[in-house]
């Protein structure tokens, strides 16, 4: 009643008072609407009291003499479990006014700490007083507290300690604000933590009383350098201690966490739809975040991210992304002498996550602090920015012969399709500029394996480009259209020394007819050693004239000419109308033009020189 009337009431009023409604603009800055339940204990009517507990969601249990208290830990307490209602509960000691002789520590000391170490549900307690309006906002600011700022998911009251989801949570905020990763917050870091969470810096004099209070726990919390990551989780300790937890919430929500301490669903996976025939790419900002993350973490300044630099700045992740572990990371990109990936192979990884899995690279962004990474730690962006959407790519429908337009992409994939042992293997390794290792013995590949690196191409352009070998899964992978419409080349391989390699393609291509709708190239590899007629109806130059297309490119890993076929691939993925299928013997496209051209040469100069005979002839004759 003190509540509604803001004074204390005298006359005598009923024994359950009518439902009370706060509404938001008083009470907690998060705007709640506080309904309160006024019970009775008498036995006729524990029904109804059961089902208001069960509605309810914070307990506020008072009491007021020994007799009441004594009823807490004795029937209440157990009452409220047999219920298995989980909510918390404020303890109160009404009726302060009845005894002045006792202090409120005296109080909390004998009668609640004892209660509040045996009943973990309990979440604070107070002393108030109706008659002299003492702590009468203040216990249902408690209430309100303790359902949207609860104590129970951070602090374990029992043992005095955090609990380690909240220091998991906390350190990870640390690493984000740690800018310059020296595991210390510096004043300028601590500013900006300051702003970024309660909108406002920290004035020197509260900065200069944090670091004197961390201080007499321990100095190796705070240095010359900062405050040290121990150093952050105590100083939030002590607000859990002092019944401030409501900072370490706020502090919490700001990095999008949720009352479970986990990061909010929304924030890992924003929204980001994209169009049919579209691709996914790094915008500049994106590129932007990766080298910088990069430069940040190589701390010994070698070009490359040793494993224990990766760690650290996959500390804020669950780990490297799976696609990552499932094919072969750091190995499947660009690596230096030490065997460490670096920055083009690293900037070429997650063009590929990004281009393969964007949600993935969402996710990453989102641990890794994209969302922060500006230089005004007080703005927010979100991880969408960081990424970029291509323009739809056009295929002519199967049959037709339009030409494909050009597309403005950055990142390509092209599959390497073709019998075992042809040496696709050692062409991805040469493509990623590792020598292919001998090997006595054949070792085919069972799994799917990606390699990915940048091209440049003449002018300057740079394109990542994926080289992907389907291992045992070739047959499940061609046969998946999706597979299919995120390709932009094939790249059919067969070793020009084998003679029963070539045969494998043009049974693949019977199979899968709908790989004509794709740009392909023809390469011949392992061309270092002697070559061999192919056991086939049709000679590979001859099967490609009878498609339309550009002769067998003839390499080796060996030759440093190589690298050319790499740049041919991205040029066709970039001009697809280069490189399809135009028509079935019927000696078609560009060698077949090549081939009129030569012809029509030849028989010119033919004629030429029978003109000049009959020339010379007529002159003689006359």
């Amino acid at each position: 009643m003190a509540t509604v009337k803001d004074v204390f009431v005298t006359t005598k009023i009923q024994p359950t008072l009518p439902q009370i409604t706060i509404p938001p603009s008083v009470g907690t800055p998060e705007n709640v609407t506080t309904t309160i339940v006024d019970t009775s204990a008498l036995p006729h009517e524990r029904t109804e009291l059961n089902k208001e507990i069960r509605k309810s969601n914070v307990i506020l249990l008072v009491y007021s003499d020994h007799y009441s208290y004594e009823r807490v830990a004795l029937f209440w307490m157990p009452h409220f479990r047999s219920l298995a209602v989980n909510v918390p509960v404020v303890l109160c000691a009404n009726k302060s006014d009845q005894n002045k002789g006792v202090s409120t520590e005296q109080v909390v000391e004998d009668e609640m700490l004892p209660v509040m170490a045996e009943f973990k549900e309990i979440d604070s307690c107070i002393r108030t007083s109706a008659r002299e309006h003492h702590n009468i906002n203040e216990v249902f600011f408690l209430c309100q507290k303790a359902v949207t700022d609860p104590i129970a998911p951070l602090f374990d009251s029992k043992i005095s300690a955090l609990k380690p989801a909240c220091v998991s949570a906390l350190q990870r905020i640390f690493y984000l604000c740690d800018k310059d990763q020296d595991d210390y917050l510096s004043d300028k870091e601590l500013h900006d933590f300051q702003s970024k969470c309660f909108g406002k810096p920290l004035n020197d004099l509260d900065l200069s009383a944090i670091k004197t209070s961390l201080q007499k726990y321990s100095p190796e919390l705070v240095t010359e350098r900062g405050i040290s990551r121990p150093g952050f989780v105590q100083l939030n300790k002590l607000f859990a201690e002092k019944g401030r937890h409501e900072t370490i919430w706020l502090v919490l929500r700001t990095f999008h966490y949720t009352d479970s301490l986990s990061l909010h669903s929304s924030f890992l996976s924003p929204k980001f739809d994209v169009p049919p025939n579209s691709s996914v790419e790094l915008s500049p900002a994106g590129y932007r975040f990766f080298v910088d993350l990069f430069l940040t973490h190589d701390k010994d300044n070698d070009g490359g991210l040793s494993p224990s630099e990766l760690s650290t700045l996959f500390a804020p992740t669950p780990g490297l992304p799976s696609q990552w572990l499932e094919n072969g990371f750091p190995s499947c990109t660009v690596r230096n002498d030490a065997g460490y990936v670096t920055l083009q192979g690293w900037l070429a990884q997650w063009s590929m996550t990004t281009f393969t899995s964007h949600k993935t690279t969402l996710t990453y962004l989102a641990y890794l602090g994209f969302d922060s990474s500006l230089p005004s730690s007080s703005t927010l962006r979100p991880s969408t920015e960081a990424l970029t959407i291509t323009k739809p790519r056009k295929r002519p429908p199967r049959g037709s012969r339009r030409r494909p337009p050009p597309v403005s992409r950055t990142v390509l994939e092209a599959f390497v399709l073709g019998a075992s042992h042809s040496g696709k293997s050692s062409l991805l390794s040469t493509f990623l500029s590792r020598p292919a290792a001998p090997s006595p013995t054949y070792s085919p590949s069972l799994q799917p394996y990606t390699a990915v690196n940048t091209v440049e191409l003449p002018g300057g352009k740079q394109v990542t480009l994926l080289l992907s070998e389907l291992g045992d899964h070739e047959s499940s992978i061609l046969a998946n259209q999706s597979a299919l419409d995120k390709c932009d080349v094939l790249l059919y391989a067969y070793d020009s020394s084998d003679a029963e390699s070539f045969s494998h393609i043009p049974l693949l291509r019977q199979k899968y007819p709908q790989l004509d709708d794709l740009p392909a190239l023809f390469v011949a590899l392992k061309a270092d050693k002697d070559r061999v007629k192919q056991n086939c109806e049709v000679q590979p130059e001859e099967y490609t004239d009878q498609l339309g297309m550009q002769k067998p490119l003839h390499v080796s890993v060996a030759w440093g000419s190589v690298q050319e076929l790499f740049v041919r691939v991205a040029e066709v993925g970039l001009d697809p109308g280069s490189a399809f299928v135009k028509g079935e013997g019927k000696g078609e496209g560009k060698e077949g033009d090549e081939g009129r051209m030569g012809l029509w040469i030849a028989v010119g100069a033919v004629g030429v020189v029978a003109a000049a005979f009959v020339g010379i002839w007529r002159r003689m004759s006359g």
